[in-house]
């Protein structure tokens, strides 16, 4: 017999080589019908892994966080078995559970269809109701290659390569499909109840555009028809808010795919919503102590080989170009330049914490495939910030970037987060003790503030721990956004220093901090999180004024002009149209707030009926109680 330690630390005693399902269904029948897999030692294992010695067990079920990820990826086979089963010749690349769902790339000469999708579920359909037992098989690297030489799978050739000929792989077949995989999944294929295939999509082998171009099927799949069907809801609502179709309905942005991929145009309503955003930042840095610079777009390569990025960071540049013999490199980072702006004078510890604030444009190289709106680009402006302080001075500084951070994101409207705290990864700069303390740093400050976070092992950046926080939209989304991070590297590599009490040099402790991250991604956060119904204060227009004839004009005019010397702005619709069809222009497709149709009552009265873009008559309005209702907007921030 072995011994078994559970959760709630009871020990569970099973013959040898029991299996998982074995001893889920000695603690209960009801336990074994919704197990998914277990957790072993903090490893995650199929139901039929044999028990063999003591050890502590957990059974991950239906209900559990975990069991998604399983149920997707099983379902992802599913989908790959089928495609096989249809199409011939086809190739299976990766097929990995994701966020949300799951995909799998393919290589084939058929290009797939609306209606291919439908057939594949179909058959998809016919190899659950089949309830294929699923197995896990393993052998070398060297014997999985001839596998799948023998079943004509370069892609899985490929991937074999690059693992030792000896090393232990693992297969999972289901009848007449096999792939490898780590696992764990579900036991048969009828397990897999609730799915539905999404969409169809290039993706380069390896995310390598040199590549071959392979046809990627999105999927998704939940243990009941109601979770599938919530988050179909979902998804169809987070279409309707996607920002690049907003953006283009909108007149918000614009991007030439000839001319620039990844290069975001501004467009006027943009650009005034961008303005307003830097100008509200940067009046509460100010208020928090920081200075605002601007530093340029360019540098020799020199500078960062000094900071260490051109070893770290260097895929991730441009390629350099010459000025007077000289390489320069436009630049991906803004820090060196504080580093230099920090290092232009002598500082004294009464000096410290010197803080340094720049919305400063960077030019990052990411690949053709990954771009995607304003979410992935090219050229960014990231609201920067840099703090030099004392090492008695850290842990305050970092508290009171959370506060900061939480109270200026509230402004927006998000109110939930995820926090993460990354520490260090494979490949680092410094000294392991300074990475301690920067770390508990961090983690302190993050207790202290009582923010649940989670750590993130290995995802820290390489001369640096951070802080990840992950913002929660009106749908629930997860975005990436505000960054804290710790660094000794730059201050050292640059060689700065502060006077102490002691009149001897000593290191400052560096921050590196964006609170909104990219300006071009969290203005698409934004899009999508207000669904393009900006609140006024962020608004180049404010209200639309809709004449119902043309004998109206000259009213809507002095209508115009009133409100524009009261700070409300307004823009006149004159155009020959019902204003029936006006008022659904400014609310649907506009999205301005307030509608304001004036007739030959509203001229005679001197008033204005309102509508706003949610569709409510608010009634008749004198103008001075219009203008107070969006003065109050504009203030509240709402």
């Amino acid at each position: 017999m072995i011994k078994l330690t559970l959760p709630d630390g009871g020990i569970l005693e099973v013959e040898n080589g029991a299996t998982v399902l074995d001893a889920a269904g000695q603690i209960s029948r009801s336990l074994a019908k919704i197990a998914v897999c277990g957790v072993s030692d903090g490893k995650m294992v199929d139901l039929s892994t044999a028990l063999t010695r003591d050890t502590s067990l957990r059974i991950v079920t239906e209900k559990d966080p975990e069991a998604l990820e399983v149920l997707r990826h099983t379902t992802a086979h599913i989908m790959a078995q089928a495609v096989k089963r249809l199409f011939s010749p086809v190739a299976v690349a990766i097929g990995p559970a994701i966020d949300n769902g799951f995909y799998y790339d393919f290589d084939l000469d058929h290009t797939f269809s609306d209606e291919d999708l439908a057939t594949i579920e179909k058959e998809m359909r016919n190899i659950i109701k089949e309830n294929i037992p699923i197995t896990r098989r393993t052998l070398s690297a060297r014997e999985a290659q001839d596998y799948f030489h023998e079943k004509k799978e370069p892609y899985k050739e490929e991937l074999l390569r690059d693992i030792p000929p000896e090393e232990p792989i693992s297969l999972y077949e289901q009848g007449d499909f096999s792939d490898l995989c780590r696992g764990p999944h579900l036991p048969a294929t009828g397990r897999v109840k609730h799915f539905r295939l999404l969409s169809v999509a290039g993706a380069y082998w390896r995310g390598d555009e040199k590549n071959k171009m392979l046809q990627r099927i999105y999927g998704t799949a939940f243990f009941s028809g109601e979770a599938l069907d919530d988050h179909i809801r979902a998804m169809e609502e987070a279409r309707m808010r996607d920002h690049r179709k907003l953006g283009k309905q909108m007149g918000l942005f614009h991007i030439e795919p000839d001319f620039g991929p990844g290069l975001v145009y501004w467009l006027p309503k943009g650009a005034f919503i961008r303005r307003k955003l830097e100008d509200y930042l940067i009046d509460e840095l100010i208020r928090a102590g920081y200075s605002i610079v601007n530093t340029p777009h360019i540098s020799k390569s020199d500078l960062w080989k000094t900071s260490g990025h051109w070893n770290f960071y260097r895929e991730n540049m441009f390629s350099p170009i010459t000025i007077d013999e000289e390489e320069y490199l436009l630049k991906p980072m803004n820090c060196p330049f504080h580093v230099l702006i920090f290092k232009n004078e002598t500082r004294s510890y009464r000096d410290l914490p010197v803080k340094t604030a720049e919305f400063g444009t960077v030019y990052r190289y990411e690949r053709s495939g990954v771009l995607h709106g304003l979410m992935r680009v090219r050229g960014f402006t990231q609201d920067d910030a840099h703090i030099f302080c004392r090492p008695d001075q850290l842990h305050q500084e970092i508290m009171d970037l959370i506060a900061f951070t939480k109270r200026v994101l509230h402004v927006f409207g998000f109110e939930k987060f995820d926090v993460y705290l990354s520490t260090r990864p494979e490949k680092y700069v410094g000294e392991l003790e300074q990475w301690d303390i920067a770390t508990r740093a961090l983690e302190e400050a993050l207790k202290d503030t009582g923010l649940d976070y989670t750590v993130d092992p290995g995802e820290g950046v390489f001369y640096g721990p951070k802080i990840d926080i992950k913002i929660r939209d009106s749908l629930n989304r997860s975005w990436q956004c505000t960054t804290i991070q710790v660094d000794f590297n730059l201050p050292q590599r640059f060689d700065i220093h502060y006077i102490g009490d002691d009149g001897e040099p000593h290191r400052p402790i560096m921050i590196h901090r964006a609170l909104m991250g990219s300006l071009e991604r969290f203005f698409g956060v934004l899009i999508e999180h207000y669904a393009g119904a900006f609140p006024a204060w962020l608004l180049p227009v404010h209200a639309k004024i809709l004449p119902i004839a043309d004998r109206h004009l000259d009213y809507a005019g002095r209508i115009k002009d009133a409100l524009s010397n009261s700070g409300v702005y307004a823009d006149i619709d004159s155009r020959n149209e019902k204003v029936g069809k006006k008022i659904r222009d400014a609310q649907v497709t506009e999205k301005v707030p307030y509608m304001l149709i004036i007739g030959d009552k509203e001229e005679e009265e001197k008033t204005v009926s309102v509508r706003s873009r949610t569709g409510e008559d608010l009634g008749s309005f004198t103008l001075d109680d219009f203008t107070r209702l969006v003065l109050d907007d504009i203030r509240l921030k709402r």
